[in-house]
């Protein structure tokens, strides 16, 4: 199975949230640590934190994905 990113974000706690609500509306994002080697914590360049899902549930999981954003950087 190849998975794609959806989004990029800085702030790990945010990532997990969106993997959260991802899943909850039947998605499959990687766990962090998922795609890593085991025993090794995942390390993510200046970009931020990648929200990886499976290529076919790609284009209506960043559709959520942009809308979960957007609310949750609105001030």
């Amino acid at each position: 199975m190849t998975f794609q990113t959806i989004a990029q974000v800085e702030d790990p706690s945010m990532a997990r949230v969106l993997v959260v609500a991802l899943r909850a509306h039947g998605f499959h994002p990687l766990e962090g640590g998922d795609g890593g080697l085991p025993g090794v914590p995942a390390v993510f360049g200046d970009k931020g934190v990648p929200v990886q899902v499976p290529d076919e549930e790609a284009e209506d999981a960043t559709v959520l994905a942009n809308e979960l954003l957007k609310e949750m950087l609105a001030p």
